[in-house]
């Protein structure tokens, strides 16, 4: 346990901070599960919605440092290239 003051408040920021990126993470992993069951189901304009929601919720997850910016760039380029290989299947 911290004994300082500054430790105190560091541990409390800390935890909050850990519940508020487990949101962010969760919420993402949601939506990116969305996209890849609407990309299944080949519904074209489903999946377009999908991604657009899902794009932003990666850059703003980037922003905010929860996850590395090239791992958000490397999310969005392989959900579009999933994407556009189902659109030229069907």
């Amino acid at each position: 346990m911290p004994n300082s003051l500054s430790a105190k408040k560091r541990l409390r920021q800390d935890s909050k901070r850990r519940l508020r990126n487990r949101g962010i993470k969760s919420a993402l992993r949601t939506q990116l599960s969305k996209v890849y069951a609407a990309i299944e189901a080949g519904d074209a304009e489903t999946t377009e919605s999908q991604f657009r929601v899902a794009t932003k919720k990666l850059d703003k997850a980037a922003a905010g440092r929860v996850i590395h910016p090239n791992a958000a760039a490397r999310l969005k380029s392989r959900l579009s290239k999933k994407i556009k290989a189902a659109k030229a299947a069907s």
